[in-house]
């Protein structure tokens, strides 16, 4: 949350020539609804099961670059799906979060204190992501130019 997923995935989608896909829009899009009307109307459990059929269908579907929501990979299912790519963990450390995610609106896992809340969610999922990652790239203090160049050289 906050690292730049979309911003970055458009800048290597553009770079590369190649199509860009979120699995958040896509989300959004099946259901007709915000992320955040998904979880107050129907709960973060559903918007999970949507994220994973999401992550599936992105995974076998899209040749591009491919941006996935900030949970998604909490889940062992999309772990899984993730096994033969490619993954670039974008991290992000707390100040940096906090000043990107705009006080939490519409996120609605952020409810609450902000900080505190950005604080858990990097503390949970932290490990994970770098578990998940071939490549990890820090984006504290730096453009999201600069975090697109960095992928590129690694990714060539």
């Amino acid at each position: 949350m906050g690292a730049g997923k979309t911003t970055v995935a458009s800048l290597l989608g553009e770079a590369w020539g190649v199509p860009v896909r979120d699995t958040d829009h896509d989300i959004e899009a099946t259901e007709g609804r915000t992320i955040s009307d998904i979880f107050v109307e129907s709960g973060e459990d559903h918007f999970r099961e949507l994220e994973v059929t999401a992550v599936a269908r992105a995974v076998t579907e899209h040749t591009g670059v491919l941006a996935l929501g900030g949970g998604a990979v909490m889940r062992a299912e999309t772990r899984e799906l993730l096994d033969d790519v490619p993954v670039v963990f974008l991290r992000v450390g707390l100040s940096d979060a906090v000043k990107r995610v705009d006080l939490g609106i519409g996120r609605p896992l952020l409810l609450g204190n902000v900080r505190a809340r950005i604080k858990a969610l990097l503390d949970e999922r932290t490990p994970v992501y770098e578990s998940v990652a071939t490549h990890v790239v820090d984006t504290d203090g730096r453009s999201p130019d600069e975090v697109a160049a960095e992928i590129q050289e690694l990714l060539r």
